[in-house]
């Protein structure tokens, strides 16, 4: 166990107590999303559980005092004794029987003082009790009941926090950057082909405003290469329009700007249906969400599951792909842009990711743009001009 340095006054903060102030600091200072604060929550509150019922069993455990030397202490030799010391013999014998009640229960609770209060108070061990043994008998506990990634996403949740706690001087150091990650094995994205994703636009009718909706949220995803969360959250004040240009401003992840180009695909559509947005309103009242780009059926800013829903089921309508998902689509903007030879970092910019290493994992080389970097670079695939 890491004890806490002489200088650190956090006395006895317990793991809930630790948890709480790192979620705050990623709200408030790390400015993450929501969606992460979250996860790290479930991950850690898992932690903490795990580490309240190890104190619990390793309480149950311990030997509790003996009874018959409770007995003994709290009597005197003799009742002379008693008196020389100026107690009655009852009030030796009220002595002696309150220690012996003392001690039974104690022993009938299976469990010290000092444990029985952290139980009671339903407090996890404190932050310098999160050492390797702990945390590798919980990743034990993991690995019988959660995939490979999961056990990671955990870990790192693990780490951070004590990072955080070591920074602060309340640990010595960062036991969980003694665990091993396990492998994780990423799948390939799912993506379309270019004839597969140019059906999928093609299939949402342009005879209502919710279909003429749906063709320009599927173009602005996949033309774009939005996450949906970046999506619902456009307004109508986001989309620029130039005569030679179009733009759209999102607001990402940790509520980092950038700005993305717009096809004109995507423009042509997001026109059409600015032209019948009104159409989408409260059937009672009327109203609609003034500033949202993209309205539900009674007028309100589309939600993320509306949006998943309906590009499955273009997806399996147009392509027959009921798999497909709103990153699937972004997968396939990436990939289509690789492959028509879009730089790396151009890319990266586009996507909104702060790490090049996240985008090489998002997008992939077809195998038809590999055969061709082939053909044109390696000296023994270059065709041998007749002599």
């Amino acid at each position: 166990m890491h004890a806490r340095r002489s200088g650190d006054r956090s006395g006895g903060t317990t793991l809930e107590q630790a948890i709480a102030r790192f979620l705050t600091y990623l709200t408030a200072e790390r400015r993450a999303s929501r969606h992460t604060v979250a996860a790290y929550r479930r991950d850690l509150e898992q932690l903490a559980r795990f580490a309240r019922e190890k104190a619990a069993a390793n309480a149950d455990r311990r030997p509790a005092p003996a009874r018959g030397k409770a007995k003994t202490a709290g009597k005197t030799p003799a009742a002379g004794e008693a008196l020389a010391a100026g107690q009655t013999a009852a009030a030796g014998e009220a002595s002696a029987a309150g220690e012996a009640s003392a001690a039974g229960e104690a022993l009938a609770a299976g469990q010290t003082a000092a444990a029985g209060e952290a139980l009671a108070a339903g407090d996890a061990p404190a932050v310098d009790g999160l050492d390797v043994l702990l945390l590798r008998s919980w990743l034990g506990s993991l690995a019988r009941t959660h995939a490979p990634a999961s056990i990671a996403r955990k870990v790192g949740a693990a780490r951070a926090l004590l990072r955080y706690l070591e920074r602060r001087g309340e640990v010595d150091k960062n036991a969980a950057a003694q665990l091993a990650l396990p492998k994780v094995r990423r799948p390939l994205p799912t993506f379309l082909d270019v004839d597969a994703a140019a059906e999928v636009m093609e299939i949402p009718g342009a005879d209502t405003a919710e279909g003429l909706r749906d063709r320009a949220i599927l173009e602005t995803l996949y033309g774009a290469g939005l996450r949906v969360s970046e999506l619902c959250g456009l307004d109508l004040a986001h989309v620029t329009r130039q005569p030679d240009r179009a733009s759209v401003r999102v607001v990402g992840k940790g509520d980092k700007e950038r700005i993305v180009p717009l096809g004109s695909h995507a423009l042509a559509a997001i026109e059409r249906y600015l032209e019948r947005r009104a159409e989408l309103a409260d059937p009672t009242t009327g109203a609609r969400d003034p500033r949202a780009l993209f309205l539900s059926r009674r007028g309100a800013r589309i939600g993320v599951r509306r949006v998943q829903a309906l590009v499955q089921r273009y997806g399996a309508l147009g392509a027959g792909r009921a798999d497909l998902h709103p990153h699937a689509l972004r997968h396939t903007c990436a990939t289509h842009l690789l492959d028509g030879g879009a730089d790396l970092r151009a890319i990266q910019k586009l996507l909104g990711h702060a790490s090049l290493a996240t985008t090489q994992r998002y997008t992939h080389v077809s195998i038809d743009h590999l055969l061709k970097v082939y053909d044109a670079a390696h000296p023994m695939a270059r065709k041998r001009s007749p002599s």
